[in-house]
């Protein structure tokens, strides 16, 4: 019996053609997917997948917006400390279909302030055309596979956890969401799906680029030494 595909969770190969340059996937051949984490980061949640990714000795990465890294400089640092790679997802989440080209590529470069990465992922997984040729010419675009849909409210752990094991191949970019709305799902669902990939013989990989960074952009051990001091403020002022 043929698997019939959801295409909210496992995308269309067609689907490749609106951005052909952005990564979907990236088979290894050795049964290797990659976890990532949206929209973070953020009390409670992030540090909560922190553990679960911890417990196991799992590398992933985070797709933060630039905002929650401003709010939470702690959290952020720690992923980081914790060996995991960091992401622009924009500074405000922004969709780059209802968002002008100019402020929409400002709005990356403000994230880009805090954010020392070659990676990139739009919010919504949308660009206008413009937008797109702008951006791949800076950044690797990290688009995904499989996504859990742990934001939606009417489903449940159970679901989100099926979403993920039943269209999981090698070479999988796996998203989950570090965020509120998600937080049931994608904690109750990520320990389970860790555990079952792990039991099928899979690993894990954060997602890393050699190209440089974009211009105007802090060196990381510049960025790092700063984070660090914003967080030795917030730990001294508790």
């Amino acid at each position: 019996m043929t698997k019939r595909i959801n295409l909210r969770v496992h995308l269309p190969e067609w689907m490749n053609r609106l951005y052909p340059k952005a990564i979907w996937r990236m088979p290894t051949g050795e049964k290797t997917v990659y976890l990532t984490f949206d929209d973070g980061p953020i009390p409670t949640v992030t540090f909560a997948i922190l553990d679960i990714l911890k417990e196991r000795g799992i590398k992933a990465t985070f797709f933060c917006v630039g905002d929650n890294v401003v709010k939470h400089p702690e959290i952020f640092c720690q992923i980081l400390e914790q060996g995991h790679a960091v992401g622009n997802h924009t500074h405000n989440h922004l969709h780059g279909m209802k968002t002008s080209n100019a402020d929409y590529i400002s709005n990356i470069q403000k994230a880009a302030q805090h954010i020392n990465s070659r990676l990139f992922r739009p919010p919504y997984g949308l660009m206008k055309g413009k937008q797109y040729k702008t951006i791949i010419n800076q950044y690797d675009i990290i688009m995904w596979d499989v996504i859990s849909c742990d934001y939606d409210p009417d489903i449940s752990p159970e679901k989100c956890f099926q979403n993920v094991v039943d269209f999981v191949r090698d070479g999988s970019i796996i998203t989950f969401h570090d965020s509120i709305k998600s937080e049931k799902n994608v904690l109750t669902a990520l320990p389970r799906v860790i555990d079952y990939l792990l039991s099928q013989g899979y690993s894990f990989r954060k997602i890393t680029s050699q190209a440089p960074l974009p211009e105007k952009v802090k060196k990381p051990d510049e960025h790092f030494k700063q984070l660090q001091k914003s967080t030795e403020k917030i730990r001294k002022s508790a």
